[in-house]
C-alpha cells in the first residue's frame, strides 16, 4: 500500500530510515512498524486527533501520530489520506 502512494508521488524520498521528504521537507516518518506520524498542519492535525487511534506528536502541532492496533481497511484509508494531505502541503512548509 505504502509502495503505491510512493509510486504515485513520485518525488518522495527517504534521506533518513523511516523518513519521507519532498523537496527536503519530512512530511512523514515511520517510527516503527506500525506507527506513523504525519506533517498535516495544525488545523488539520487538530481535526484528525479527534479519530481514533491518533495522538499527539513529539515534532509538534502540525503533526499528528497515527498507531492503529489493528490495520483495517478503515486504518489504511485514513493513512492514505493523510499521506497525500502531508505530501501536497509539504510544498507549503518552509525549509
Amino acid at each position: 500500500m505504502l509502495d503505491a502512494l510512493l509510486d504515485e508521488a513520485g518525488d518522495v524520498t527517504t534521506p533518513t530510515g523511516g523518513e519521507f521528504a519532498r523537496d527536503g521537507i519530512v512530511f512523514a516518518v515511520r517510527p516503527a512498524e506500525d506507527v506513523f506520524e504525519l506533517r498535516l498542519g495544525a488545523e488539520i492535525a487538530e481535526a484528525a486527533m479527534r479519530t481514533p487511534d491518533t495522538g499527539t506528536s513529539n515534532r509538534g502541532p502540525d503533526w499528528v501520530r497515527f498507531a492503529p492496533p489493528n490495520w483495517d481497511d478503515m486504518a489504511f484509508d485514513r493513512l492514505e489520506a493523510w499521506f497525500r494531505v502531508a505530501w501536497r502541503l509539504s510544498a507549503t512548509f518552509a525549509r
